[in-house]
């Protein structure tokens, strides 16, 4: 008898304490809604500018923080193929495209904002081995359309228009 008491005080006692000594799993973190715009580009899409035309499909990657997008097409330079993570930069409160290309070395970088249905874009690079600056600005026309204007400014000259394009979501 005095055994069976024991073994119940003994099963009382542990039970609470193998409760509290098992680890709180927090749930996974949430994008915040400075993300959700980028779901604008979730699906696939047809590029058209005068001297270059591909078609990218975008999809949210693993946790809902970034949108990855992977594109084929031909421009002047011939057929070409990209990747690109499009995320928000909560820390400088900007957005951001990483892009890989299969006709340059390294990573393209540029950062954005979003006023109302306009994205603006902004990135540093070389036009003919000299320093540049480019602006893209492009406007959600509808759900499915988009229109694209490129400026570029060499060593610090003035702007210019280098290209103009749409998007049409297909899928």
């Amino acid at each position: 008898m005095k055994r069976s008491v024991l073994i119940v005080l003994l099963l009382t006692l542990a039970v609470p304490c193998l409760a509290f000594g098992q680890a709180q799993t927090a749930p996974p973190p949430k994008p915040g809604p400075e993300v959700q715009p980028l779901g604008y580009w979730v699906g696939t899409w047809k590029y058209e500018a005068a001297k270059s035309s591909s078609i990218f499909t975008c999809e949210w990657f693993t946790g809902g923080f970034t949108l990855m997008c992977r594109g084929e097409g031909t421009n002047a330079s011939g057929k070409f193929s990209n990747l690109q993570l499009m995320t928000y930069d909560s820390g400088a409160k900007a957005y951001t495209i990483h892009m890989a290309s299969s006709t340059e070395a390294g990573l393209f970088v540029a950062a954005g904002s979003l006023a109302g249905s306009t994205w603006t874009w902004d990135w540093t690079g070389t036009f003919d081995g000299t320093p540049a600056k480019y602006h893209r600005t492009i406007v959600q026309v509808s759900p499915t359309s988009a229109t694209s204007k490129i400026e570029r400014s060499v060593d610090g000259g003035p702007w210019t228009v280098t290209g103009e394009a749409t998007y049409t979501k297909v899928k």
